[in-house]
């Protein structure tokens, strides 16, 4: 009997509503294990996962019953219920509509783990929305500004 065979690896990057820095170092190790666990359950495997305050990556190998949209509508959804019920922060927590998403090939999966893993030293050297237009460029990904996320510099 046929069988589906897949490899797809895709970054999903979301952001906190308005890019507030709310993702505190104290808690942020128990946001990750929980969105862990999420991909997880949905039958994806979380490759890494890592941000700072003020946005977070992950790289899920997908499998194919699931669409994109679908798990990163749950994941928000669930992390922010879930920030909320632990009560990690005083202020309302909320992530900005909209995530990006982009896609590689097997062999480029250690080099974005990497990427994930360092993001912290990455963001002492560039901005969050210097990566982020960078990550649309290199994607040849067509953009207009007014729907970018919603950037307080």
């Amino acid at each position: 009997m046929p069988n589906t065979y897949t490899q797809l690896y895709v970054q999903i990057v979301f952001a906190v509503k308005y890019r507030e820095a709310l993702i505190l170092p104290t808690w942020e190790d128990r946001l990750y294990r929980y969105i862990t666990g999420i991909v997880q359950k949905r039958n994806h495997k979380m490759m890494a996962i890592n941000g700072v305050p003020d946005h977070i990556h992950f790289l899920v190998s997908m499998h194919p019953a699931d669409a994109v949209a679908d798990m990163a509508r749950e994941v928000k959804k669930a992390s922010t219920d879930f920030i909320k019920t632990s009560r990690f922060t005083p202020f309302r927590f909320q992530w900005q509509s909209g995530y990006g998403a982009f896609s590689y090939n097997k062999s480029d999966a250690p080099r974005v783990v990497s990427y994930i893993l360092n993001q912290k030293e990455h963001h002492q050297r560039s901005t969050f929305r210097e990566e982020y237009l960078d990550l649309l460029r290199r994607f040849d990904i067509d953009f207009q500004e007014p729907y970018l996320f919603e950037f307080f510099d």
